[in-house]
């Protein structure tokens, strides 16, 4: 089975910090969130809770890429997830209190954005 990309970049950033093991904490922390999957997911979830399908639509993932992801951001205590019994049966998925927390950086990230890279993703060197 060839694992999907969100898997090899994991496996890739586990390798980094294997490698250098004194890394910083921010170089370290990126393998909890700083995946494309991961990052289109948490975004979708700062707005509240949502149900498997909506992030599926939201974030354009597979099926099996999304299961992946929640089921490892969960591990990570990042994502909560919730089953609300009775026909149908709902799963939904919300940010936990560490997921909370990285909403400073999503934004610090967007202000960097804004600053340096253009809507069409070419570099603009405002102030530079």
């Amino acid at each position: 089975m060839v694992p999907a990309p969100d898997e090899e970049i994991d496996d890739n950033l586990r390798e980094a910090r294997e490698l250098t093991p004194n890394a910083c904490a921010g170089v370290q922390s990126l393998d909890q969130f700083g995946t494309k999957w991961r990052l289109r997911i948490l975004y979708n979830l700062f707005d509240g809770d949502h149900r498997f399908n909506e992030l599926k639509r939201a974030s354009g993932a597979s099926s099996y890429t999304l299961s992946r992801v929640l089921e490892s951001l969960e591990e990570d205590a990042i994502v909560d997830r919730r089953v609300e019994e009775g026909p149908p049966v709902e799963t939904h998925y919300s940010l936990t209190e560490k997921g909370a927390a990285l909403k400073p950086v999503f934004d610090a990230i967007d202000e960097w954005n804004a600053e340096w890279v253009g809507e069409n993703g070419e570099e603009c060197h405002r102030n530079a």
